[in-house]
C-alpha cells in the first residue's frame, strides 16, 4: 500500500436491513486496516407519505439503528431517511446516493486514496481491499477498476434461471465488446468498482442518474484514462429480484421472469463485426476518408455526413486521434448501434451465442449444452456451466490483459 493511502467504501443503502449484516460482516474481516466505511441510508421523503412505500422508511429506520452501535471502525453513517432528511423531488435513486458518498469523501481524502463502490447485499473475501490496493500499486497511471464478479446461486430454480441468463447476457456482451478492439468493455457493476479520489475529481465525480450510474461512471473513466478489469478477488452482488433501481441484474431478473428477456438480447456476433471493423479503419480514416460499417447509424446520430472529418482536421498525432474516434463512438454508441442493427434480423439468442462460442472457442467444454441450448427449457446445472465458461474466459483474458504493461 502507497504510503499514506486509504480506502474509503461507500455504501448505498435503502431497504436493505435484512441484508446489510452479511455485507458489513465482510467488510470486518478485511485483512487489513485503517479503511474507512460510508453507509448512506436514503429513500425519498416522499415515501412517507406513501402507503406503499412507508415499509421502505421503516426498514431504512432498522439499518439506522443497527449502524448506531455497530462494531466497526471508522464508520460514518449518512442519513437521507429520517424524517425529514430524505431526497428531496428529484434527487433519488441509487446514483444519487452512490454521488452524496463519493463527493463527501472527496472532499476530505487524499488524492492517491479510493473509493471502493459496493451495495448493501453483496459479500466478498477477507482480502478483497488488499488485492484492490495491490491492483493499484501495480498499475499506478490507473485511474479505476471494474471488479470481476460472480453471482451465486440461490437454489431457486426461478430466480436462479433468470439470473444466469441475464449474466450471461452480459459476459457475451462484455466479450465481444474486448474483441471489436473498444475500450470499453468493461462490466458496470455499482458493487464491484474502485476509483482513485484523483480520478473521481478528474472526471468531475459521478453524475446522478436514476439507474445506470455505474455505466456512465466508468465509460468516463475509460475516457479519461487507464481502467483495470482484473482481480485476484471476486465481488459476490447479490442474487435477487428487485425493483428498487430501473437497470440492473434485480430489474433484469423480473423482467425475465415475466417474458421480458427482448430488453436484454444476445447480439447478433455480425454487428460485433461491423463494430470491429469500423474500429480496424480509424488509423486508415485518420489519413482519409473511408467507408464504414456504422457510417448509416453515425450520420444519423450526429447529423454529419462526415463523422471523421472534424476529428482529422483537430488531431494531427493519429494516436490522440484514434483516442479520439474512440470516445466519440464510445460504449453508449455502441450499444445503440447494435439494438438498431438487432431489429433488422430474426436470430434468436441461443443461435447467436452457439455461433459466437464455436466461432472464438472452437474447442470449448459445453459442447453438449450448446447442441440442445434452449433459454427456456434447459437446467439450471447447464446454464451454470455456459455461465462459468464464459465467467472463466473472461476472467482468463482480464487478467493476460493486466500483465501487459
Amino acid at each position: 500500500m502507497l504510503a499514506g493511502t486509504n480506502i474509503h467504501i461507500a455504501l448505498p443503502a435503502m431497504n436493505e436491513a435484512d441484508f446489510i449484516t452479511k455485507t458489513l460482516g465482510c467488510i470486518q474481516k478485511q485483512t487489513i486496516g485503517g479503511f474507512h466505511t460510508w453507509v448512506c441510508v436514503n429513500q425519498p421523503e416522499e415515501y412517507y407519505k406513501n402507503p406503499e412505500k412507508i415499509h421502505i422508511c421503516e426498514n431504512n429506520q432498522k439499518t439506522l439503528s443497527l449502524l448506531e452501535n455497530y462494531p466497526l471502525d471508522n464508520l460514518q453513517i449518512i442519513d437521507k431517511s429520517s424524517p425529514g432528511k430524505g431526497w428531496e423531488k428529484g434527487k433519488i435513486g441509487v446514483g444519487m446516493a452512490r454521488k452524496t458518498i463519493m463527493d463527501l469523501i472527496s472532499q476530505i481524502a487524499k488524492p492517491n486514496d479510493i473509493i471502493v463502490s459496493i451495495d448493501a447485499d453483496t459479500v466478498f473475501n477477507k482480502n478483497y481491499l488488499s488485492a484492490i490496493i495491490q491492483q493499484f500499486n501495480e498499475h499506478p497511471d490507473a485511474l479505476a477498476l471494474a471488479n470481476p464478479y460472480y453471482h451465486p446461486l440461490t437454489c431457486n430454480e426461478e430466480i436462479d434461471r433468470a439470473m444466469l441468463r441475464y449474466e450471461i447476457y452480459m459476459r457475451y456482451y462484455a466479450l465481444n465488446m474486448r474483441f471489436s478492439g473498444t475500450p470499453f468493455c468493461f462490466s458496470p457493476l455499482g458493487s464491484a468498482m474502485s476509483a482513485r479520489i484523483s480520478a473521481y475529481k478528474k472526471i468531475n465525480g459521478l453524475t446522478p442518474k436514476k439507474s445506470g450510474e455505474d455505466f456512465y461512471f466508468l465509460q468516463k473513466m475509460v475516457k479519461a484514462g487507464k481502467v483495470l478489469m482484473y482481480n485476484s478477488e471476486i465481488v459476490y452482488p447479490g442474487t435477487r429480484l428487485s425493483d428498487r433501481v430501473f437497470f440492473g441484474t434485480g430489474p433484469a431478473m423480473i423482467k425475465g421472469i415475466n417474458d421480458g428477456w427482448e430488453a436484454y438480447p444476445l447480439f447478433n456476433p455480425e454487428f460485433f463485426n461491423q463494430v470491429k471493423e469500423t474500429i480496424s479503419l480509424f488509423p486508415v480514416l485518420f489519413n482519409h476518408s473511408a467507408k464504414t460499417p456504422m457510417d448509416e447509424f453515425l450520420e444519423t446520430q450526429f447529423c454529419d455526413s462526415d463523422t471523421f472529418g472534424p476529428l482529422r482536421k483537430n488531431h494531427k498525432n493519429i494516436d490522440r486521434f484514434i483516442k479520439a474516434c474512440h470516445e466519440k463512438i464510445d460504449g453508449l454508441r455502441i450499444l445503440q448501434f447494435l439494438k438498431i442493427q438487432q431489429n433488422k434480423v430474426s436470430w434468436s439468442d441461443e443461435v447467436n451465442l452457439q455461433t459466437f462460442i464455436n466461432n472464438y472457442f472452437p474447442e470449448n467444454h459445453i459442447t453438449k449444452e450448446l447442441k440442445r441450448l434452449d433459454f427456456s427449457t434447459l437446467e439450471v446445472d447447464s446454464l451454470n456451466k455456459i455461465r462459468n465458461f464464459l465467467f472463466e474466459t473472461e476472467l482468463k483474458i482480464q487478467k493476460e490483459n493486466a500483465t501487459k504493461r
